[in-house]
């Protein structure tokens, strides 16, 4: 039986066309603290979220993030960061020894910031504000690390670009989801073959064979420069984590 809550994930689809509506404080603020009551890893909240209020860094994030114009046209812009700093930069400070951070420290507060990012969008969508994540916060290491002044153990993990929907976001279909038995396995991992991928994934293909879909997505997301440009930025941030644990 479908609640509100429930039904609203179902609803909820990805937004890029907003409304030229301000989110008021009040909605600004309550989305920011449901981000806060999101389950964290020992309620460590690994996490920092950058509110980008400056109008000339909204323009170089709409740029630097695979060029996308509706990232400039959102009222409001979240990035969630994986956030060691705070904890290393305590433990020293208190003297307590702590060895370098690791990378199993930046998954966890990976996991613990996108914990957060998810809490944002269910809270937007409850008041009807509609948000969009942007991975590409991930691509341009240098650049992003400067523009975002982000230290030695932050990572932008993820952003969300929010504002009220335009009439014409409510016309676009959600995208159908794979088939409940495809995503959840009992027990264990069942990796599947040739024949299951093919079920899995035929409701892609559209008026194109499967191969023919598979070949293009591939070329347009997993072999295309963004893509390549993102690993190699992502290998950065990881780097800065490898740390010989004693």
């Amino acid at each position: 039986m479908m609640n509100p809550i429930i039904q609203s994930l179902f609803d909820r689809k990805s937004c890029r066309i907003f409304k030229d509506k301000e989110i008021s404080q009040e909605e600004r603020k309550l989305i920011l603290e449901a981000c806060m009551q999101a389950p964290s890893a020992g309620n460590q909240q690994m996490y920092t979220i950058i509110d980008v209020q400056d109008q000339k860094v909204q323009e170089t994030l709409s740029k630097t993030c695979d060029n996308q114009p509706f990232i400039n046209q959102a009222k409001m812009i979240l990035i969630f960061c994986a956030d060691f700093q705070k904890w290393y930069d305590l433990f020293k400070y208190e003297n307590c020894n702590p060895r370098k951070p690791g990378v199993g420290d930046l998954l966890l507060a990976t996991t613990d910031a996108t914990i957060a990012a998810q809490n944002a969008v269910v809270a937007a969508e409850s008041l009807g504000i509609g948000s969009c994540y942007i991975g590409d916060i991930l691509e341009q290491h240098d650049l992003h690390k400067e523009l975002l002044n982000l230290s030695e153990y932050v990572v932008p993990v993820c952003m969300l670009v929010l504002g009220y929907p335009a009439e014409d976001h409510f016309k676009r279909q959600k995208p159908e989801r794979c088939k409940l038995e495809d995503i959840v396995c009992v027990n264990q991992y069942h990796r599947k073959d040739k024949q299951e991928l093919k079920n899995m994934f035929e409701h892609k293909d559209g008026n194109k064979t499967l191969n023919e879909w598979a070949t293009a997505f591939c070329n347009r997301k997993y072999n295309s420069d963004f893509s390549k440009e993102m690993t190699n930025s992502v290998q950065k941030y990881i780097d800065q984590f490898k740390s010989e644990v004693d």
